[in-house]
């Protein structure tokens, strides 16, 4: 059951959908709805054709951006007591110690660790979790012009940061997904089961594993 003043975070490596389930369920909860602003960042499509020239330029554009935009969340709380977005602000360096150089990551760890300060944790995470090919299979059907270029390799290694960071978390409630056996956007009775696992009470975190007959 969800109470008022409630922030839930939908999350997981490029490709496995994140943002189609936070659009859902904030339909469907009735909830303010939050997206990353990832198509604003004007180094996006430089960083997958040279990585390592822009990667510092694009990771602390997230990471100021990602800052303002919880900044204003957060004075909208009162006239908007359940929000779901499709990233949490912790998210930023996991990217950040991937991408960036030791001497970029000191000076972008340095800033992190400021604005961190004023960021709330989400009342609850979802982590939708997924294999690499189906990862890769999704960014390429969506087909952006900025991901035309994103390497398997990378996707791969963002991908176990991810699964390495939710095996540790413990900031909060956490609800951890299999999502290669779903397809929550396209079939009903997949969403139906995501909506009614968000639905109960947790503590700690719990897992969905979907068994899907072949």
């Amino acid at each position: 059951m969800l109470g008022n003043a409630y922030t839930i975070a939908i999350e997981g490596p490029i490709g496995v959908g994140k943002t189609s389930l936070a659009r859902m369920v904030a339909e469907r909860l009735d909830a303010r709805l939050v997206l990353e602003e990832f198509e604003e960042n004007p180094f996006l499509a430089d960083f997958y054709r040279d990585s390592e020239r822009f990667a510092f330029q694009t990771q602390l554009w997230f990471l100021l951006s990602r800052y303002r935009q919880q900044q204003e969340l957060q004075q909208l709380d009162l006239f908007s007591p359940l929000l779901v977005t499709d990233y949490m602000f912790m998210k930023d360096r996991l990217f950040a110690s991937l991408t960036l150089s030791d001497k970029e990551l000191a000076l972008y760890d340095r800033v992190a660790v400021l604005l961190e300060r004023d960021i709330a944790n989400p009342d609850l995470v979802v982590y939708l979790q997924s294999d690499t090919d189906r990862l890769m299979a999704n960014v390429r059907s969506r087909n952006r012009s900025y991901e035309v270029d994103m390497d398997w390799k990378y996707l791969d290694a963002l991908n176990q940061l991810y699964n390495e960071f939710f095996f540790r978390y413990d900031r909060g409630p956490l609800l951890i997904i299999n999502s290669n056996d779903l397809d929550f956007v396209n079939k009903p009775q997949d969403f139906e089961e995501i909506i009614a696992f968000i639905r109960e009470p947790v503590s700690g975190t719990r897992f969905y594993n979907p068994a899907r007959e072949s």
